[in-house]
């Protein structure tokens, strides 16, 4: 075996990748296939077409893949899914929290409910998946779980209040998570991903408009927005062996815009 394999091989491990199909988290769910990983991909009911799409693009690869369908602000439904998701490759040793919701309203419009959806989704519902793989993990003393944080856990954008106030609490609960779950050599790390600017179904408004992108663009120091590939480095990095001693970070994949 290489090093290379041997660092980032995922070969043998399990991942279960919510908001897996479509945008980042489906990107995500390829690149840990193209490692190795078997992968669950999971969303809505009402997104079962594309998910099915996603595990044949998988399984071309020669890899093992499937699905389940979740609503994951139904907290009650995480128990069921997590059965269900274990009973094709086994209890998954990585978990990518990667199902999120942006309404963009502004704070004049912004009502309990709308509220209440996007905390659930952004930031409770990776808390209760998370803590129900932590055990069957901890048995195998080695997991690897992957939250999906934003520019907005450390800065304010217009018409965001919940999204902003989501998202940097996904900073503070990865390192609540790591402080619980890494600790005496437990092999569970917890880290978070922090994305720029990726044309998805959240910033579909905002790539309808080239003036913006372009000046998106300019906002970073690489000079472009991110494309998927650039996904696949730091999701394979994070997920692998070659993460083993990071855990409770928050790292911007944003061509530097953070760093402005």
């Amino acid at each position: 075996m290489s090093m290379t394999e041997e660092l980032f091989g995922l070969k043998g491990r399990v991942a279960l990748v919510t908001g897996g199909s479509s945008g980042i988290g489906r990107a995500m769910a390829f690149h840990l296939s193209r490692a190795g990983a078997a992968v669950v991909h999971a969303a809505l009911p009402r997104e079962e077409a594309a998910l099915k799409d996603a595990v044949t693009e998988a399984k071309s690869l020669g890899v093992r893949a499937s699905h389940v369908t979740c609503d994951v602000s139904n907290l009650d439904e995480l128990p069921g899914m997590v059965e269900r998701a274990s009973s094709f490759f086994g209890s998954p040793d990585i978990l990518v929290n990667a199902a999120g919701v942006n309404l963009r309203e502004p704070w004049e419009k912004v009502t309990p409910e709308s509220w209440d959806k996007t905390i659930t989704i952004n930031l409770t519902a990776p808390f209760f998946l998370a803590r129900l793989l932590v055990p069957s993990m901890l048995e195998k003393r080695w997991g690897k779980i992957i939250n999906i944080g934003s520019l907005q856990s450390v800065r304010a954008f217009p018409n965001s209040f919940p999204y902003g106030a989501s998202k940097g609490g996904v900073m503070q609960l990865t390192r609540a998570m790591a402080e619980a779950w890494s600790k005496d050599q437990s092999g569970i790390t917890c880290n978070a991903i922090g994305p720029g600017f990726f044309k998805t179904g959240l910033t579909a408004p905002l790539f309808g408009d080239q003036t913006v992108i372009d000046a998106l663009a300019r906002q970073t120091i690489i000079g472009r927005n991110g494309d998927m590939s650039d996904l696949a480095g730091l999701t394979v990095f994070l997920a692998s062996r070659a993460s083993d001693y990071i855990t409770g970070q928050l790292i911007f994949l944003d061509g530097g815009w953070s760093a402005k």
